[in-house]
C-alpha cells in the first residue's frame, strides 16, 4: 500500500537520521517543532509508531524510561545509562550469543539486546563514549 507523502513525516525522518542520538518521542516532537510549529505531538508518535511498524526505524523499549527511537535497523544492541539515560549503540555477534543459548524452542524473528548500566561519563572515569 502506497503512503501518503507527509512533509511532517520527512523532516521526522531526516531529524532521525542526522544523529545518532537514539531521540525519545518527545526530545523528536521539540526538535520537528522547530521547522514545523503546528506539528502536534501525537502526530509525532503517530509517525514514530508507524515508521517503527514498517521497519524504517528502531524502537527502543527502555523499561520504565521512555521509548528511544533509532534509525539504524541493522542487528546491533544498544546500553542504556541509568543516570542520564542517553542510549548508545553496542555492535553485537548475534551469531555467538544465539549459540551460547542452545536450541531455541522455536524460531527466533529477532532478538534485542539492552544493557542497563552507568555510561563511562557518569562514571567519571574519564572516558567518554
Amino acid at each position: 500500500m502506497q503512503k501518503k507523502y507527509s512533509r511532517q513525516r520527512e523532516a521526522i525522518k531526516r531529524y532521525l537520521t542526522g544523529n545518532d542520538t537514539h531521540p525519545t518521542a518527545d526530545e523528536v516532537y521539540y526538535q520537528v517543532r522547530q521547522e514545523y510549529p503546528n506539528i502536534s505531538l501525537a502526530t509525532v508518535y503517530r509517525n514514530l509508531h508507524q515508521m517503527s511498524e514498517d521497519g524504517e526505524i528502531r524502537r527502543i523499549c527502555c523499561g520504565s524510561d521512555p521509548d528511544h527511537y533509532d534509525f539504524r535497523t541493522e542487528e546491533h544492541g544498544h546500553f542504556l545509562c541509568g543516570k542520564c539515560h542517553r542510549v548508545f549503540d553496542v555492535m553485537i555477534d548475534y551469531e555467538k550469543v544465539a549459540a551460547s543459548h542452545g536450541p531455541l524452542p522455536g524460531t527466533a524473528g529477532s532478538c534485542e539486546i539492552i544493557y542497563y548500566g552507568t555510561c563511562s561519563a557518569c562514571a567519571g572515569d574519564g572516558n567518554r563514549l
